[in-house]
């Protein structure tokens, strides 16, 4: 998460919706009092020992209230990108499963492993996207809620609405496969569709 006392804003990091990317071109237009949390590539934390001890740096809006305070959060804009649950699925048993290549060796293998055995619902990178984007009640509490397909105009978008200059975003932590599609059947397409259900809904996605 990134927040820019200097711009008044809240960039909101889903996992695997390219938030390093975006996370790089923000640090350009970041004030000396804007306070950053992430642990990949970057090592940085917040000023608050509660959260600092958490290893990453994807927090939810409501997550962070009680630290930031009500004027804060709600004064502020407040952003995240999302991505298709269907494609984002596929890069996340990519990425989790990358040390030993089982994705590689086994896509719909490990994919089903993952998703009807292991279910790690307590692991960030695994959890509905809404839930960083939302308060108790389910109401959405992001401003704009930018789309990885059209990453970099969403990201002029931002940029216009904070006041900072944008820039081509750089491709960081990026892989290259094909169409997520292909690495579906109906058993999975079914459970992607069941564990995503909000995010699906509130985002207007399809398979």
């Amino acid at each position: 998460m990134i927040v820019s006392h200097l711009h008044r804003y809240i960039f909101v990091p889903i996992p695997k919706t390219g938030t390093h990317s975006v996370r790089q071109a923000l640090r350009e237009q970041l004030g000396p009092d804007d306070i950053e949390q992430v642990g990949l590539f970057v090592n940085k934390r917040f000023p608050y020992a509660e959260l600092a001890a958490i290893r990453h740096g994807h927090f939810g809006i409501e997550q962070v209230r009680p630290y930031l305070g009500d004027a804060v959060v709600d004064g502020y804009f407040k952003f995240g990108f999302v991505r298709n649950p269907f494609a984002r699925f596929v890069s996340y048993c990519a990425f989790m499963t990358r040390q030993y290549g089982a994705f590689d060796n086994d896509p719909q293998g490990t994919m089903r492993k993952i998703l009807f055995e292991l279910r790690p619902l307590d692991h960030i990178h695994f959890q509905p996207q809404y839930t960083l984007l939302v308060d108790a009640e389910g109401r959405l509490k992001a401003d704009y809620v930018g789309r990885v397909e059209t990453m970099q105009a969403s990201y002029d978008e931002i940029c216009a609405r904070v006041g900072i200059p944008s820039r081509a975003l750089d491709k960081v932590n990026s892989s290259r496969r094909g169409d997520y599609r292909q690495y579906y059947d109906q058993a999975l397409i079914d459970g992607v569709a069941e564990l995503y259900k909000r995010d699906l809904e509130l985002f207007d996605y399809r398979f």
